[in-house]
């Protein structure tokens, strides 16, 4: 087996990951949620209508700042939304899992044994590190 059949074998065991499906399950109930759906779409035009007015010369101050406000109050709407709760959960374990995968190649790649390299998390401690920060 060569690299890229290896990298397409990963590829089939990320989406047969139970958190993989769990992400793609929340996602499609975001999808169905009409109350988010809506509350995205209309965060999409406000931050449309936010970007024209950005452009235009003069710029007016009020309504940029009205405009900047409307996006906040919909974006913590957005965020407060149980299915986006449940989504942002899911799909930070999706991203540890692929911080994981990636982290033990990276360490393959600098000549660590393949068998027991592994990904460790940043603690924000730089003295027990050593390697410096990203």
């Amino acid at each position: 087996m060569d690299i890229i059949e290896a990298a397409r074998e990963v590829g089939k065991a990320l989406q047969a990951d139970a958190r993989y499906s769990r992400m793609q399950e929340i996602s499609k109930q975001c999808d169905g949620d009409k109350a988010l759906q809506d509350m995205i779409g209309h965060f999409n035009l406000t931050r449309m209508n936010l970007n024209n007015e950005n452009q235009k010369q003069p710029h007016d101050d009020d309504k940029i700042n009205n405009l900047n406000g409307e996006l906040q109050d919909i974006y913590k709407k957005i965020m407060a939304n149980p299915n986006m709760i449940l989504y942002n959960a899911a799909q930070q374990e999706v991203d540890t899992l692929l911080k994981r995968v990636y982290g033990i190649i990276s360490k393959c790649a600098d000549g660590e044994n393949p068998d027991t390299a592994d990904y460790t998390p940043c603690a924000h401690d730089c003295e027990s590190c050593g390697g410096g920060c990203h």
